[in-house]
């Protein structure tokens, strides 16, 4: 089996960090997941096309649940 970090070939019954080769490969994974160099993709919400519904173009509340003049 290939190490996705460093492409090393290693035997998988001799680690303890599958898919990685070393628990070293396995915290450059983590880093780099939470240093956001890996992302997941993103699909569009169809909804996010839409035009606002009429009520946000209202005025502001004065957060009294009566609307300001």
């Amino acid at each position: 089996m290939r190490c996705p970090i460093c492409q090393a070939e290693f035997s998988p019954q001799a680690t303890d960090c599958m898919p990685f080769c070393s628990a070293r490969c396995q915290s450059i994974d983590l880093g780099r997941w939470l240093d956001e160099g890996y992302a997941l993709p993103h699909a569009a919400d169809p909804e996010d096309d839409e035009t606002p519904d009429d009520n946000w173009s209202q005025e502001p509340s004065n957060g009294t649940g009566k609307e300001t003049k």
